[in-house]
């Protein structure tokens, strides 16, 4: 473990774990605003969705 921690923190490595952790991020942030969508939707309310996305 302490060889892996090691390597990760090699300057060449830390845009890429930057990269990874923004992926990541993105992904959770996705899902939770398809998730927001999907409860519009059922609720009757996929016109709002489009106003959600502008404001």
């Amino acid at each position: 473990m302490e060889h892996f921690l090691h390597i990760l923190s090699l300057p060449d490595n830390i845009p890429i774990i930057f990269m990874l952790l923004s992926v990541v991020f993105l992904t959770w942030l996705s899902f939770s605003e398809a998730k927001k969508n999907d409860k519009l939707t059922e609720e009757g309310k996929a016109d709002q969705i489009y106003r959600r996305m502008v404001e």
